[in-house]
């Protein structure tokens, strides 16, 4: 539950860095300081591990998916659009990864999966959708939280070719590490001047401290041990809570408003999810679900 609580914080601390920093640098900044987070807690604990020759390539395009590609339609989506319908958005994606285990896998899934899937998208539309049919949200920002969705279901493809064969803090710091580097030419390019000018205080780096110490970092590890306790299964399912403690905290803390009908639809989107992951999945993907959509 701390975790999720952290994970769901995390739209909120971007939100309140964005005032500061452009999407680009944030990304940058949290991803540089969760690397050395993370590869100080791999030192502490001994956990570096030697990647198999034919696993680079995996893990290039591990990082490409994610955090390149999903960072950068989460994080300019989040420009668009509240906490609330990121988060809410961002919640569908183990919807999309049954659909890709799916098609990709051949898995195959039961009725309650395929039930799953409609209404986790029946939801979707009730809670972006007014009366008349038309969005109720930014369309660009809906456009680019779908790509990271989409993003996040290629890095959960990929993920699960290596799960299995390295300790999942590894896994994060390697991507973390790779997609660093893809975001630094970005970073210099577009965002370094405006940076190197600006005029900042202490204060306006603790929401990126905080993405990198508790939601790229932290929330991570005590997921990964709470999976080794309870399961892989038993704890996806409580990812399903980050946007509703995500609508509570941008309720109480940025005072963002909630209608019946929003709440109606993520309740809709929450009950599919769960329907959709109800035993429709082998292992190997259920163990790459411990990672997508997480490194937030």
């Amino acid at each position: 539950m701390l975790s999720m609580i952290f994970w769901a914080f995390s739209f909120l601390w971007f939100k309140i860095a964005n005032k500061t920093f452009q999407p680009i640098t944030i990304v940058f900044l949290r991803l540089l300081f969760s690397v050395v987070l993370l590869t100080l807690y791999l030192v502490l604990a001994k956990g570096f591990m030697k990647i198999r020759k034919g696993d680079f390539k995996l893990f290039f395009f591990l990082a490409l998916f994610e955090p390149f590609f999903y960072f950068l339609g989460e994080s300019f989506g989040l420009t668009y659009v509240s906490a609330t319908v990121c988060s809410v958005m961002i919640s569908i994606i183990p919807v999309f990864a049954t659909i890709g285990a799916w098609l990709f896998f051949k898995e195959k899934l039961r009725l309650i999966n395929y039930a799953g899937i409609i209404i986790s998208f029946i939801g979707i539309l009730v809670f972006l959708l007014n009366k008349d049919g038309s969005l109720s949200y930014n369309l660009k920002g809906i456009a680019l939280l779908l790509f990271a969705v989409i993003a996040a279901v290629g890095y959960n493809l990929v993920l699960s070719r290596l799960v299995g064969n390295y300790s999942p803090v590894y896994i994060v710091n390697v991507q973390n590490v790779i997609g660093a580097t893809l975001f630094l030419p970005l970073f210099m390019i577009l965002d370094f001047n405006t940076f190197i000018h600006g005029s900042y205080t202490p204060v306006m780096f603790l929401p990126l401290i905080a993405l990198a110490a508790f939601a790229s970092s932290g929330a991570f590890i005590l997921f990964a041990y709470a999976v080794s306790k309870i399961g892989i299964v038993k704890a996806n399912v409580f990812t399903n809570f980050i946007p509703l403690f995500t609508a509570l905290f941008s309720f109480i803390l940025m005072g963002d408003k909630l209608t019946f009908q929003n709440i109606l639809g993520m309740i809709v989107v929450i009950s599919g999810i769960l329907m959709a992951q109800f035993n429709g999945r082998a292992n190997k993907v259920d163990e790459a679900l411990v990672l997508t959509g997480k490194t937030a």
